[in-house]
């Protein structure tokens, strides 16, 4: 599902990524634990291919990410930590505007499904701005999970999430992995989530 080696970035004069390896296949949910500034989120923007290494290969599902970005972008569900959601859009417009941007058919099925999946149906023509937190969370995850990726790509997913949420969020994670589908996720909550988690690695100098 993913095979990143050698991986290298740095910002200015300061490394932070140095000659990282990782290899995620069909089942398996990752999670990426460090100390904050340990370059957590500079990884998982670099695997979702919102920021290009100075040296190293990535594959996403096969397809050279760095060679051919939108192939692979296309195999991707991403969830970042700033939720980036249009506060004067409805959560379901949200996400059909989503859909029409990436051009998917049956698109009202896709985001009632999306909607489900995260618990949003019955404030779904709410007003994103209206949304908690947690909320505007769920929705970006629901947004991630329209399209029907093969990897999440999740930075600390379950913050702002309340109990219930939080649960749902897990179930859903080992369902994913259930199906045969992967997931790479950086938390700082070491017992919250952990129970859908397959593999852990510590981010440390660069390497894990």
């Amino acid at each position: 599902m993913l095979d990143a080696a050698g991986i290298r970035k740095r910002y200015g004069l300061r490394p932070v990524l140095r000659g990282l390896n990782l290899r995620v296949g069909p089942g398996e949910i990752v999670a990426i634990l460090g100390a904050n500034g340990a370059g957590k989120s500079t990884l998982l923007r670099v695997l979702a291919t919102l920021l290009r290494p100075e040296a190293g290969t990535l594959a996403i599902d096969r397809i050279d990410a760095l060679a051919r970005g939108g192939e692979a972008r296309a195999r991707l569900g991403v969830v970042l930590h700033h939720t980036m959601v249009y506060p004067d859009l409805t959560g379901r417009e949200n996400l059909r505007f989503h859909a029409e941007l990436r051009g998917l058919s049956n698109t009202e099925a896709r985001i009632n499904a999306a909607l489900e999946q995260v618990d949003l149906t019955r404030r779904a023509d709410d007003l994103a701005r209206a949304y908690s937190r947690g909320m505007a969370q769920r929705l970006s995850l629901a947004r991630a999970l329209l399209h029907e990726p093969v990897l999440l790509i999740l930075d600390e997913p379950f913050t702002g999430l309340d109990q219930a949420s939080a649960a749902r969020l897990t179930a859903l994670l080992a369902d994913w992995a259930r199906a045969g589908k992967a997931a790479v996720m950086t938390t700082h909550e070491i017992g919250r989530g952990m129970e859908s988690v397959t593999r852990s690695l510590t981010l440390a100098g660069g390497v894990l």
